[in-house]
């Protein structure tokens, strides 16, 4: 297949591309945690013991993608701030149709499933293979009730593949670099680069020329997206390994089931999300549970933004900054998102469980002023502590909530140090 080249003349087209590429990447981290957050966790649950330990490898595979996915994020974050432009977090809500993106990157959230897994061997496909390619027959086949028509790759398409997207960025920083040379297109300051000492990533490197741009960009491709080479230990061959070991035990006990019966559910429906008939919570413990989820997502977020948008932010101030926001995804987002698959969509869904739906409510988490940006995140975390004491005084609150209170006030804690 004859990839059709991404031509980048000017600054603000690889700004836009590296925009895309962001959410792209945020996107699909997100559906890999809510599968991630779907399974299992216990015998109890109706799993063998040989069951469970797959579940668990399962779960090991989909949150170091995750992970990595992250760390693709944020490198194209630094590559962003490198020339200028600023990080990108912002993104539309699930689901989304193709209009969106290229065809063929529809995105939704699903639990774990074949159908889900086939998606995510799809999405990290590399580039040049084609739909037919042997290697996607598997994932085609299992995911074909999921695309229209059972087109998997329609031929009119911006960028075929992931990869085939970082493979045109790359281009346009060779382009930019030989029509301005590299002092004029690595603008922005390199104390704005996110580097392994604040998010503990090895491959995470600070951007401020072509070569660790180029390393950058290399390190996001062979992960994963479009990886030519080493395909078994990318995304692609590692959601591969999953897919089919998970078709062999259900081969052997249909009744398997590795995920709770999980539903993307909301409180309300975002007005930018393509819902035909969402499906709503109707549980009041766990609409507080899914508010306050989404609300922890967005100030952590806030806190993502604000480490690669700050200014006068010391040394300590910048590792506060990181520390949080990492130590927010373990002790608030994974929690709680882990929680969310456990309790009731409502009566008119019986047996159905909610899971995070990952909502933004606003389309810029940009805190510009230093001293105000820490006040409003402090005080944020503290709201949520709040709200959370009160979802814990209700009698069908889950015991979890108890310690996901004090980890809200204990990350506050942090922040507030910081405050003159």
């Amino acid at each position: 297949m004859t990839e059709a080249p991404i031509v980048v003349e000017n600054r603000d087209e690889l700004i836009f591309l590296l925009t895309e590429a962001s959410e792209l990447e945020h996107m699909v981290m997100l559906a890999y945690l809510f599968a991630a957050f779907s399974l299992k966790t216990d015998v109890s649950e109706g799993l063998t013991e040989e069951q469970l330990q797959a579940v668990r490898r399962w779960e090991r595979v989909l949150s170091e993608v995750a992970a990595q996915e992250m760390l693709h994020l944020a490198s194209a974050s630094n590559l962003l701030t490198a020339i200028g432009g600023a990080p990108h977090f912002s993104r539309p809500n699930f689901p989304q149709p193709a209009k969106y993106y290229p065809p063929g990157f529809e995105l939704a959230l699903m639990p774990f499933s074949e159908q889900a897994l086939g998606s995510f061997v799809f999405y990290e496909r590399p580039e040049g293979m084609e739909h037919d390619a042997p290697e996607l027959q598997l994932a085609s086949e299992v995911i074909a009730p999921l695309i229209p028509g059972g087109v998997v790759v329609p031929h009119e398409q911006e960028f075929a593949t992931v990869g085939h997207l970082y493979r045109g960025i790359e281009q346009g920083f060779r382009r930019l670099v030989e029509k301005y040379g590299e002092h004029r297109v690595f603008v922005g300051p390199p104390e704005a680069q996110a580097t392994w000492q604040y998010f503990w990533w090895p491959e995470l490197v600070g951007v401020t020329d072509l070569a660790s741009a180029q390393a950058a960009i290399g390190t996001i491709v062979e992960q994963g997206e479009g990886a030519r080479s080493d395909r078994d230990d990318a995304h692609f061959g590692m959601f591969l390994r999953v897919l089919v070991e998970y078709l062999e035990f259900k081969e052997r006990d249909p009744d398997f089931e590795a995920a709770r019966p999980v539903t993307p559910a909301w409180v309300r429906p975002p007005a930018d999300a393509e819902l035909a008939n969402p499906t709503l919570i109707t549980d009041p413990t766990t609409a507080g549970v899914a508010d306050l989820f989404n609300a922890t997502y967005e100030v952590m977020v806030q806190m993502l933004v604000r480490f690669f948008a700050h200014t006068e932010e010391t040394e300590e101030e910048l590792q506060t900054l990181s520390t949080t926001a990492v130590e927010a995804m373990s002790l608030l987002i994974k929690p709680l998102g882990e929680l969310l698959t456990t309790l009731p969509v409502g009566a008119e869904h019986p047996g159905k469980s909610a899971g995070p739906n990952f909502e933004f409510y606003r389309t810029s988490y940009l805190l510009p002023h230093r001293h105000a940006a820490w006040v409003l995140m402090n005080e944020r975390l503290l709201e949520l502590a709040d709200y959370c004491t009160r979802l814990c005084a209700r009698p069908s609150a889950p015991p979890q909530l108890t310690t996901i209170e004090e980890n809200f006030r204990k990350l506050a804690r942090a922040l507030e140090q910081h405050i003159g």
